[in-house]
C-alpha cells in the first residue's frame, strides 16, 4: 500500500514519467517499480503510453480520498524514503511535530537522535559531538550501550557565543557522563589571527586533538541557519555581508554552506574539517523545524552516503516542497 501511494502520488505530481526515472525517485527497483506499475495500470488508476506514466481521474479521487488516511499512517516513511533517495544518503528518522512552532522543542529529535546513536555506534570509539541546543537535547536520552565504556567523546570544534552550557566541550562531557564513557576537551578561542592560529596548531593538546579527529568513527552534529549562526557568533559587519553575497543558507561545525551544498566560507579554527566527513564511517546530522528546512536542505546537498538525517515533520515536508519547486 504504501508503495503504490508513493508510485501513484510520484506519477500525480511528475507525470507523464516514465519507468526508471519513477523507480529512482521513489527509491525502488526497477522490478519493484514495474509490480507496482502494472497493479496501479489493472486497476486503472494510471495510463501507461509511450511518453511515460499518467494518473487517471479514478487514480486523483483515490489519492483524494485516501490520502489523509495513508499519509497519517505511511506520511513519515514516505517523506523519510523520498529525501533518502534523493540525497542517497544512508537513512532519514523523522519524528513528530515541528520544533519551529509555539511550544515545539528538541526533545523528540533528541530522544530518537540517542536511540539512533547507540544503535549504530557499534564498535566506534571515537566520536565528535559539535554544539548547539539540538546536540544538548541528546545526552538526557543517552543510556550505557555495549563498550561504551570505552567510547571518548570530543568536542568537533570550539564553543558557540556564552550560553556555556550548548558549548561542545561541556556537551561532550555531557555525553561521556551519561554513559560512563570518557571525554577530552579543547579550547579554542572563537576568533584566532592566522599566525596565532598556526601558533596554536604546534602545541601537543592540538596536535593530540587533530590526531583524534583523523580518526573520529562518528560525528554527531546540528546545522543552523547561516544569518543566525553569525548573529550568534558576533560574527563582523564584514563577515555577515560576505555570506549574504554569497548566498549562504545553512552551517555545520564552523562551514557555511549556499542552496547548491557548496562551501563559501568557514571559521579558521581546530576541529572537523569537511574533508574528515569522508573518512567518517557514521554522520549523524541532527536538526528540525519548518524554519530549518533550507539550511537543512544546503547541507544535504553536499552530504556525504554514510549520513543519517534525523529530523521533524515540519522540516522533512518543507524540504520535500523545496524540492518540488527546483
Amino acid at each position: 500500500m504504501q508503495q503504490r501511494y508513493l508510485v501513484l502520488k510520484l506519477i500525480q505530481t511528475s507525470g507523464p514519467i516514465g519507468r526508471r526515472p519513477l523507480a529512482d525517485t521513489a527509491g525502488l527497483s526497477e522490478r519493484e517499480t514495474r509490480s507496482v506499475v502494472e497493479a496501479l495500470r489493472d486497476q486503472q488508476l494510471i495510463r501507461v503510453a509511450k511518453e511515460g506514466a499518467t494518473i487517471t481521474t479514478d487514480g486523483e479521487s483515490v489519492l483524494e480520498n485516501l490520502g489523509p488516511l495513508v499519509e497519517l499512517q505511511y506520511g513519515k516513511n514516505v517523506l523519510a524514503k523520498r529525501i533518502k533517495s534523493y540525497f542517497s544518503i544512508q537513512d532519514v528518522h523523522i519524528v513528530k511535530g515541528d520544533s519551529s512552532e509555539p511550544g515545539g522543542s528538541n526533545e523528540l529529535l533528541g530522544t530518537e537522535a540517542a536511540s539512533v546513536f547507540a544503535n549504530r555506534i557499534g564498535n566506534g570509539r571515537i566520536v565528535a559531538v559539535t554544539g548547539g541546543s539540538t546536540m544538548a537535547a541528546i545526552p538526557k536520552h543517552l543510556s550505557c550501550y555495549p563498550g561504551a565504556e570505552d567510547t571518548v567523546f570530543i568536542p568537533a570544534r570550539g564553543g558557540v557565543g556564552d550560553n556555556i552550557g550548548q558549548q561542545a566541550n561541556v556537551i561532550a562531557a555531557t555525553f561521556a557522563h551519561a554513559c560512563n564513557a570518557s571525554y577530552k576537551s579543547l579550547y579554542y578561542p572563537e576568533s584566532l589571527s592566522e599566525e596565532a592560529h598556526a601558533i596554536f596548531l604546534r602545541e601537543p593538546t592540538a596536535r593530540k586533538m587533530l590526531e583524534l579527529y583523523e580518526t573520529a568513527d562518528c560525528l554527531l552534529h546540528g546545522i543552523g541557519d547561516a544569518k543566525k549562526m553569525a548573529a550568534m557568533r558576533d560574527s563582523d559587519e564584514e563577515e555577515q555581508q560576505l555570506l549574504d553575497s554569497r548566498s549562504a543558507k545553512g552551517e555545520a561545525f564552523g562551514y557555511y554552506f549556499n542552496g547548491a551544498g557548496e562551501t563559501v566560507h568557514h571559521l579558521r579554527t581546530v576541529g572537523i574539517q569537511t574533508e574528515h566527513l569522508k573518512r567518517i564511517p557514521l554522520v549523524l546530522a541532527v536538526a528540525g523545524g519548518s524554519e530549518k528546512a533550507e539550511a537543512i536542505l544546503s547541507y544535504l546537498r553536499g552530504a556525504t552516503k554514510q549520513t543519517v538525517l534525523i529530523t521533524d515533520e515540519g522540516a522533512a515536508r518543507e524540504i520535500v516542497n523545496l524540492l518540488a519547486n527546483d
